[in-house]
């Protein structure tokens, strides 16, 4: 499996949170792989009560952020192909809270959501899988700001990572 470093410095600094979440080993492929398995395999032992609560008032519950997560899955590795492919334009920034409310989520099979973010994120792994260090250090613009394709894959990760903390420290107690 092709060795991923995390970015070097700078970039925007509200990245940094979820670049403390990507370890330092350079194999992100496989905790890419690893996180989604992980997320699977709690979401299944829930029940539809604790899939659907909600810790405060305008928070999402957790079919949200699964759904959420696949969301994200699509729009950074979209913005990542584009970078990589030497693509300048500065892609749009998207409302993430507009997406979750018109998803309906809730509408939708656990096993649906889980699917559907686990055909995304093999899609990424393998297209992640096909970039050159000379790719992944390419520089683009998303939402006015100065990124690479490799701050943007380890991005993704660490997005995951901060999603799946916050179920476990504030639905699951």
């Amino acid at each position: 499996m092709n060795m991923i470093l995390k970015p070097a410095p700078p970039y925007p600094s509200f990245y940094q949170a979820y670049l403390d979440k990507v370890p330092d080993d350079g194999n992100l492929l496989q905790h890419l792989q690893t996180i989604i398995t992980e997320t699977e395999e709690l979401v299944k032992m829930l029940s539809p009560e604790q899939l659907t609560y909600r810790y405060d008032t305008g928070k999402w519950d957790i079919k949200d952020i699964l759904l959420h997560l696949a969301d994200c899955e699509r729009v950074i590795i979209y913005r990542a192909m584009r970078i990589a492919r030497g693509d300048k334009t500065n892609l749009p920034a998207f409302d993430e809270n507009l997406f979750v409310l018109n998803a309906k989520a809730d509408n939708r099979s656990t096993e649906s959501l889980l699917s559907e973010l686990r055909t995304f994120r093999n899609a990424s792994i393998h297209f992640i899988h096909t970039l050159t260090d000379e790719s992944l250090d390419r520089s683009g613009t998303a939402n006015n700001y100065p990124l690479t394709a490799r701050l943007l894959v380890n991005h993704l990760y660490g997005h995951h990572k901060h999603h799946l903390l916050i179920i476990k420290e504030k639905y699951l107690h």
